[in-house]
């Protein structure tokens, strides 16, 4: 395979078992395209090539390389590494960009140690100068803006899924099939496996445009409707602060937070959430963020760029009407 751009920028892109495309890529994509130029690089069931290099291309993929599967294969992560290995060998990327889910870190990371690639992860930017790529973080809470590039070969990064709004214009498709040669490494196997659709109109926490999140302050799961309200009034996830979920209002995997989930949504909305640091460090990279709370003290005011001292029960409900007075 030849003929590959000038500063291209390797892509891995999460696909599901059943071939489909998951959600990111247009953000990955995107990113890579303000750097570079885009080369994807998708793992598959045989049979889905030409129509996931079509969507890629859609994405503003450059170039799509696809690694056929014959059948489900049994290894849970190291075919993900040797693709990798296999598409930066011909196509000497200036970086490798994946998303900062638990695949494409567990394979990012065994790349760069792999191929003694420098890895940066769970960046929320990047950029270039005259050197090369360049990887920014937010790191001890949202505390500080930190900068991280390679000294030599690649750099290898995992980007926070909502952290970029970049999006690339719709090319042709350039699809090209990758041979890989299995490497052999151990690795965790999968000996069945069932894909669960989540029957909701609100969309998945992670990598959502606008979250509508709950804290201690609405007093119990049943009041947790108030944050429901909303996030469907603006199309919205629902999150929810620590507190909340130790206090069983709502499942574990609504918590945002540094145990919890990390968000960067173009618009996070807190209610009743004081504010504790480790709350802020999951979303303190949003890019809009409106605090509504009773105690004008709550550190959550401190990072929010529109504020709301006032009972939630009265402020949300007014509004919520006030949208949907407007769409009417």
């Amino acid at each position: 395979m030849t003929g590959y751009p000038a500063n291209p920028i390797l892509v891995l892109v999460d696909v599901s078992l059943s071939g489909e495309l998951r959600s990111g890529a247009a953000e990955l994509i995107g990113a890579a395209t303000s750097v570079g130029t885009a080369v994807a690089l998708a793992l598959a069931p045989s049979g889905n090539s030409e129509r996931l290099g079509t969507e890629l291309a859609a994405l503003g993929a450059s170039q799509v390389l696809i690694a056929e599967t014959e059948e489900l294969s049994s290894s849970v992560v190291v075919p993900t590494v040797d693709a990798l290995s296999a598409a930066a060998a011909i196509v000497k990327p200036e970086a490798v960009l994946a998303s900062n889910s638990i695949r494409g870190r567990d394979a990012t990371a065994r790349f760069a140690a792999r191929s003694g690639s420098a890895l940066a992860v769970d960046a929320v930017g990047i950029t270039r100068d005259e050197e090369g790529v360049i990887a920014h973080h937010s790191v001890y809470g949202g505390a500080y803006l930190v900068d991280s590039a390679a000294s030599t070969g690649p750099l290898v990064i995992t980007l926070r899924q909502g952290s970029s709004d970049l999006r690339a214009e719709a090319l042709q498709p350039n699809i090209q099939l990758l041979q890989v040669d299995p490497s052999g490494t151990p690795d965790a196997t999968i000996t069945s496996y069932r894909e669960t659709v989540a029957a909701s109109s609100r969309p998945e926490l992670r990598g959502a445009d606008i979250v509508v999140s709950g804290g201690r302050g609405l007093g119990s799961g049943e009041n947790f409707t108030l944050v429901e309200g909303l996030a469907d009034a603006l199309g919205g996830a629902i999150g929810a602060s620590r507190a909340a979920v130790d206090a069983g209002y709502v499942p574990p995997a609504m918590q945002v937070g540094q145990t919890g989930v990390t968000v960067a949504p173009q618009l996070y909305i807190a209610l009743g959430i004081s504010g504790a640091i480790q709350h802020r460090a999951g979303m303190q990279t949003s890019k809009t963020i409106i605090a509504i709370n009773k105690d004008p003290d709550a550190p959550i005011f401190e990072i929010a760029d529109f504020g709301v001292v006032g009972d939630i029960f009265t402020v949300v409900p007014q509004l919520v009407a006030a949208i949907e007075s407007r769409r009417g």
